[in-house]
């Protein structure tokens, strides 16, 4: 059946490539690309092209950018002297949607000794006086919460993580808004 049909069976295998995308919805997309609508699939080739080729990371936080300094960096209404610490860009989005937090943020996906730097520097910079961590809750994160904690100990933080409410090992992408803005207004101090 895939003879003569190498480009489609591409296609489809592409479409299962991407994150929470079986075979079943791979190869109704493809064919939905192919037979029902090519204006759709021209239009997400080019949007994709558009976005590879546009978009970085701010210099900043670490968040997407079309700019070298995303738009929450440097938004003048925010409250430059609280960071929010997420282990995703996505995570942003997912804060930002809720509309409980004003401050600023700083992906931190990894803990290598240059992005960890940054954040020092970045705190010193900016005067950073609280630190909430909007991570998804766990005892590994825990322990990541401490270790920043500890980098960061000679600033003179104020260090706080969002309550409970959040389901443990759940990724902030997957919590309904209503409980993220709950988990967010009901911080703790750690």
């Amino acid at each position: 059946m895939k003879k003569g049909l190498e480009k489609f069976y591409e296609l489809v295998e592409s479409f299962e490539a991407l994150p929470t995308i079986g075979k079943k919805s791979a190869l109704r997309l493809a064919y939905y690309i192919i037979n029902e609508n090519t204006y759709a699939g021209l239009k997400i080739a080019h949007s994709i092209e558009n976005a590879i080729k546009h978009i970085k990371k701010c210099t900043q936080c670490h968040c997407i950018s079309e700019n070298e300094v995303c738009e929450i960096c440097l938004d003048i209404d925010r409250n430059q002297h609280l960071l929010a610490i997420v282990q995703s860009a996505k995570d942003i989005f997912t804060i930002e949607e809720s509309r409980q937090f004003n401050g600023t943020y700083f992906v931190l996906e990894d803990i290598e000794i240059s992005t960890i730097n940054d954040l020092i520097t970045q705190s010193k910079k900016r005067n950073i006086t609280d630190i909430l961590f909007a991570i998804t809750p766990s005892l590994a994160n825990d322990a990541f919460i401490l270790f920043i904690e500890d980098k960061l100990k000679d600033l003179n933080i104020n260090f706080t993580k969002i309550a409970q409410g959040v389901p443990t090992g759940v990724s902030l992408e997957n919590v309904d808004i209503l409980s993220l803005a709950c988990a967010i207004d009901g911080k703790t101090k750690i």
